[in-house]
């Protein structure tokens, strides 16, 4: 109605820091709308187109700094030759304009209270008119060095009507906020950090929402950056300008740009032990797709589990899972002989399939991950955290899966290679070979302090039998030259260790 003609394609933007399911989610609302949505981009992106076009044919590195009214974002682009990549994101969940209005009303209130004796946060009405006044003075602040807040009969005792008259200087307002206006440089820090870059390598910082209107953020943020921030382009329209132009790209109207977003946090699968094996880092550019060859844990197993995740942390219970599908009809193997194929592919609009192929039969299971229960991005920033807080101890605790991984493989390895040796083990040997196996395997169950010594002390037995037997075909005619060959096939060498169930065996 408003623009006088039917819309059916769209264009729509989400905050950087949605996931997977959160854009499935937005995507799926305009559907329902009955919007054909040609394309999801990310806000800052959309920002940052908004300002490219008029610098075509220079390379440059831009932060675009996205302060709204309740929400801080920045991030990183780096812009050339019509391809816009993300290189990183960061932000605040609880850092706007609402954060600063709400410092101007508590500062008016107990000035008021002061004065009168009455506190204006007690009657409803009386603070949604000092709500509205406290925004309007902040706004008017940014183009004023003081404003005056005027508001009659804005409540009553028993004396008669009171009113609330005050003024307001920018300084003021500057000294109310200024804790909260620095925060907004930690985020700045991070960014830079998860892009490898110091504020000296930034070209240009671009400013969106309408808090940057704010003379004190923009002094900040020129001296955060030793550089004069954008503000050509209306802050509150930038990000619409953007998705405008991208509607023209798609549409065929302009013809040389192109959009690189980013993951917002790792996507990976569970492998044997409940550890996480990343497929996609975080920040890695979409869209993207990733192939790794795994396996089997088991002998003759045929079927396994894709796990799905999400997150930073090290062990698959500390992430957020994503989903779960099967592959059957493997055909029965030794472990670690199958080859399974995963697949990870996320398309333009951020939304990722997980695919799984048994390279010998070509049988294949996918999965699309759906709009169910998505992470707010406070969610995703606590995972950050938490990642970094657990560091250490997840650090160990993976450490421990994996010896206890390899120790498994060296029992599983020393089983199979007593069996196919049979005689040509001598029995003092093979029974030093078994008792060390049969103390890794208390170990592992029992005590995992353990673990290494008794690995160590399995790997000696095999070396010590390895060098027996190959004295022994040395010195009983098995080699005419002097020179040691070993068994024919090879297999008295010590049992090499791998991770199974899920485990890399062709990297790349």
């Amino acid at each position: 109605e408003y623009l006088g003609q039917k819309v059916t394609d769209a264009v729509i933007t989400v905050p950087a820091y949605f996931n997977d399911a959160q854009r499935q989610a937005t995507k799926e609302a305009g559907e329902i709308a009955g919007l054909n949505v040609r394309r999801i981009i990310n806000e800052p992106t959309a920002a940052a187109l908004a300002y490219g076009l008029d610098k075509r044919g220079k390379t440059m590195t831009v932060a675009v700094y996205d302060l709204g009214g309740g929400t801080f974002d920045i991030s990183i682009l780096e812009i050339g030759e019509g391809v816009f990549e993300v290189k990183s994101t960061s932000g605040d969940t609880h850092l706007g304009g609402d954060n600063f209005d709400q410092r101007l009303i508590d500062y008016i209130a107990d000035e008021f209270k002061r004065q009168e004796g009455i506190d204006l946060r007690n009657d409803p009405m009386a603070l949604q008119r000092l709500r509205e006044a406290a925004e309007k003075a902040k706004c008017e602040l940014s183009q004023m060095l003081q404003t005056e807040i005027n508001l009659p009969f804005i409540t009553a005792t028993a004396d008669g009507p009171k009113h609330l008259q005050m003024t307001i200087t920018r300084a003021k307002f500057e000294q109310l906020c200024n804790d909260l206006f620095e925060r907004t440089l930690k985020p700045c820090e991070q960014a830079l950090q998860a892009a490898k870059l110091t504020p000296d390598k930034i070209d240009e910082v671009i400013l969106v929402g309408g808090s940057t209107r704010i003379p004190r953020i923009q002094e900040l943020v020129r001296n955060f950056f030793g550089k004069e921030p954008s503000k050509s382009v209306n802050p509150d329209e930038v990000v619409a300008v953007g998705a405008a132009i991208q509607g023209a790209v798609l549409s065929g109207e302009v013809t040389d740009v192109l959009l690189l977003d980013v993951t917002p946090l790792t996507l990976g699968i569970e492998t044997l032990g409940g550890v996480m094996t990343p497929m996609i880092p975080a920040n890695t550019t979409i869209p993207t797709r990733k192939t790794e060859i795994f396996s089997t844990a088991t002998d003759n197993q045929t079927s396994v589990e894709i796990h799905v995740l999400q997150g930073e942390r090290p062990m698959a219970r500390d992430n957020r899972s994503l989903g779960r599908f099967h592959l059957d009809g493997i055909p029965p193997a030794p472990r670690g002989v199958p080859q399974i194929e995963v697949t990870f592919d996320i398309d333009a609009n951020g939304i990722l399939t997980v695919t799984a192929r048994d390279k010998a039969t070509g049988k294949q299971q996918d999965i699309r991950i759906t709009a169910s229960s998505g992470l707010s991005k406070e969610e995703i920033e606590r995972m950050k955290r938490d990642a970094q807080e657990h560091a250490a101890e997840d650090k160990k605790r993976r450490e421990e899966i994996e010896l206890r991984n390899q120790a498994d493989q060296l029992v599983y390895q020393t089983d199979k290679q007593l069996q196919e040796l049979g005689d040509k083990l001598s029995a003092e040997h093979r029974s030093g070979i078994e008792q060390a196996k049969e103390r890794l395997q208390d170990a592992i169950k029992n005590n995992p302090a353990d673990i290494r010594p008794a690995m160590d002390a399995l790997t000696k037995a095999w070396n010590d039998a390895s060098a027996a037997m190959y004295q022994a075909s040395s010195t009983g005619g098995g080699s005419t030259s002097g020179t040691t060959t070993g068994s024919g096939d090879g297999s008295a060498a010590t049992p090499g260790v791998e991770d199974a169930e899920f485990t890399v065996v062709d990297d790349k």
